[in-house]
């Protein structure tokens, strides 16, 4: 009998094929399931071409359907099962929402080696092609301002 690891990557897995169907022309060959209390809770795969949403991985799918699902953005107990290692966009969002615990099959290496370019997002993050993205900080009282009203709210939920 299959544990519920076995099951939710063999299930992640399948995910991660739903594009090949058409030729990935949906989106890219990640899946992904979110499980709590052993049990099964959301799937998602790969729609970024599809939806024409660059945030539409695997990943970020299963979180927004678990969310739906469990009514809440804090999937706390929860543990995420990928087909791949997943990108810094999609760990920011696991951290976010959370999760504490992933299993995955392939590497970051591996999604590289097939043409993904989570390296370069890697290198950046390291202070390293920092020609990739330009930031400029622009003081403002008035955005300021929000925070601080933001900070004086009784009751605010925060993660």
């Amino acid at each position: 009998m299959e544990n519920i690891h076995e099951k939710a990557m063999k299930l992640a897995i399948e995910e991660s094929k739903v594009n090949s169907k058409n030729n990935y022309k949906a989106g890219g060959p990640f899946g992904a399931v979110i499980v709590k209390n052993e049990e099964i809770i959301a799937t998602g795969h790969n729609t970024v071409i599809e939806s024409k949403d660059a945030t539409a991985h695997a990943e970020i799918n299963a979180i927004r359907n678990a969310s739906k699902i469990l009514n809440t953005n804090d999937l706390s107990g929860c543990t995420l099962y990928v087909n791949a290692e997943p990108c810094p966009m999609c760990l920011s969002a696991i951290i976010w929402s959370n999760i504490k615990e992933v299993y995955y099959a392939n590497t970051k290496k591996q999604a590289g080696d097939i043409g993904f370019r989570d390296d370069i997002l890697y290198d950046y993050l390291e202070g390293k092609n920092q020609e990739l993205l330009k930031r400029h900080h622009i003081e403002s009282n008035e955005a300021l301002e929000v925070f601080k009203d933001f900070e004086k709210t009784e009751g605010k939920i925060m993660y």
